[in-house]
């Protein structure tokens, strides 16, 4: 493999550096699971090229157009990861790494939102904003998959480490990289071709139809209809019931208190660290719901019950999909008649009528996740030490991720923990 290589300073520009192609090969994937690999042996790729911002401004326009047609999910935008990292990110001086990739005739052809972060005495190379992003991933062309292979994916890969360690501002000690999705739209995601291990989670997705009603008797059984309507007789014994979309920055910004504040209650119970109490978590979500420039991929919306929120979420729209991302209920004698059951129904119905095409419920194995979908989307992890200084990091980081996995994956150990967790709090 030959490479070609133009320096040029990385703090506000880009440094370009073109892998050639190296060979020409099809992957036999189980089609029951994943999409195939188009064969190529007649249609050789082209050269890719890639550059490297650590100012994501920088290639802001290029990002916006590319999202817009590319393959990808809402936590790959711009306007969602560039909002991270002014709220975020930046506190803790991670230094963003996008890597932009193009074919020979300039074409973009992926956007790897990438950042370096010190942690545990080392470096690591993880995913930009990656502990608020249910999906990990790059952003793809659509015909990616076609004109690359995973050899050619693999000699990128490559010669981006060899590019990044010699920056002392890209440098990194051992990668770790959690939450990535098997695929991205129809297309392998090309990173599970890294030595991945499974995450302890998965995520689950339900197609919606053309009419709630239809939709709503395919998925539960005349008794849990009969007792879904029990409930909600129940509770509005309580008041009017309403679903109530928010609508104005002050309404937003309200609702979203009110979720916060149930959140925090929801947690103590089950003895979860309270993760939006952390700094810039709730302005990330606040900007994100109200400013202009966003707030059009955003529903925000709670059931109102008599004079109470009963329950409320923040959500994500993008393509025909509705991200379902924080949901929350409130305490007291509603609880037991089930407003987040409520509200989860109120809202496939509004993707419904929305004509929204899949309802996704990002990551976990929730019971109710796996009543309501018909379709499993598998998350990968993957950790390496790249340098001595790394490997006790990686070493952790592979070890933690097993023995979660395990717990979650073993329903009596999982319950007992989770018992253990809500009498003495997180560990």
């Amino acid at each position: 493999m030959r490479l070609q290589s133009v320096p040029v300073k990385i703090a506000t520009s880009a440094t370009s550096v073109t892998v050639l192609r190296t060979a020409s090969a099809a992957v036999d994937l189980d089609s029951t699971t994943l999409p195939r690999w188009t064969e190529l042996s007649r249609d050789a790729a082209p050269e890719l090229s890639f550059s490297i911002y650590t100012d994501p401004g920088a290639v802001e326009g290029e990002w916006r157009n590319f999202q817009q047609v590319a393959e990808c999910t809402p936590f790959q935008t711009f306007e969602w990861l560039s909002a991270w990292q002014r709220h975020i990110g930046a506190r803790r001086d991670i230094v963003p790494a996008v890597v932009v990739g193009c074919f020979a005739h300039g074409k973009t052809a992926f956007i790897l939102p990438l950042a370096v972060e010190q942690r545990r005495g080392s470096k690591r190379l993880c995913w930009l904003g990656e502990e608020l992003c249910d999906y990990n991933a790059p952003l793809l062309a659509r015909d990616f998959a076609q004109r690359v292979t995973p050899d050619d994916f693999l000699a990128f890969w490559r010669a981006l480490q060899t590019r990044m360690q010699s920056d002392p501002q890209l440098r990194h000690d051992w990668i770790e990289f959690e939450k990535m999705p098997q695929t991205v739209g129809v297309q392998v995601n090309p990173f599970t071709y890294l030595d991945v291990a499974p995450n302890a989670n998965s995520a689950h997705i339900t197609q919606l139809g053309d009419d709630w009603e239809t939709f709503y008797r395919a998925k539960r059984s005349s008794a849990t209809r009969r007792r879904d309507r029990a409930k909600r007789k129940r509770m509005s014994g309580f008041g009017e019931i309403r679903f109530v979309t928010a609508a104005g920055a002050n309404d937003v910004r309200q609702t979203l208190d009110t979720l916060w504040a149930q959140k925090k209650q929801i947690f103590a119970r089950k003895g979860i660290a309270d993760l939006f109490s952390q700094p810039g978590y709730r302005e990330l979500f606040d900007e994100f719901a109200s400013s202009p420039q966003t707030r059009h991929l955003v529903h925000v919306s709670r059931v109102e019950i008599g004079t109470t929120c009963a329950a409320a979420n923040f959500a994500i729209i993008f393509g025909d999909c509705y991200y379902h991302l924080l949901s929350s209920y409130c305490d007291g004698q509603l609880t037991r008649h089930g407003p987040g059951v409520l509200h989860l129904r109120e809202l496939l119905a509004y993707a419904i009528k929305s004509r929204l095409r899949l309802f996704d419920f990002t990551i976990g194995d929730e019971k109710y996740k796996l009543e309501w979908s018909d379709l499993r989307l598998s998350l990968y992890d993957y950790s390496v030490a790249v340098t001595c200084r790394g490997l006790p990091a990686s070493c952790v980081s592979v070890v933690r991720r097993r023995i979660k996995r395990f717990i979650k994956q073993t329903p009596p150990v999982w319950r007992l923990v989770r018992r253990i967790r809500s009498t003495l709090g997180p560990f």
